[in-house]
């Protein structure tokens, strides 16, 4: 484990920041909603308000989810692949990444506060 990731590991997420973790083969792994992310995940998946909005109404897609989860992945291995990423929410099921989830939506809709 890198110097980086192992200080997140032990600091935890900042709920602050809209970070969250999951875990992902084994290992718990950070979720950073950064503005880069998000904007590559608003290239990939269209309207941020959009995805919120169908989160809502419980019409997101779990491919949605896990490509707005890849998207804001912050220091993961290399050797840890979107694949890997869904096969892990799908084992672990929707409920185990509700609270990731609510986690980056909430930051999508209200920022750093």
């Amino acid at each position: 484990m890198s110097g980086a990731r192992q200080a997140d590991a032990l600091r935890g997420p900042n709920a602050l920041r809209g970070e969250a973790s999951l875990v992902v083969r084994g290992e718990r792994l950070m979720l950073r909603p950064s503005f880069a992310a998000l904007v590559a995940a608003e290239e990939e998946l269209g309207p941020l308000f959009a995805l919120v909005e169908r989160a809502g109404a419980g019409e997101l897609r779990l491919a949605e989810m896990i490509a707005l989860f890849w998207h804001c992945r912050h220091g993961w291995p290399e050797a840890i692949g979107r694949a890997d990423l869904g096969e892990a929410v799908a084992a672990q099921g929707l409920v185990a990444a509700t609270p990731a989830l609510k986690a980056v939506l909430r930051q999508i809709l209200a920022g750093a506060g």
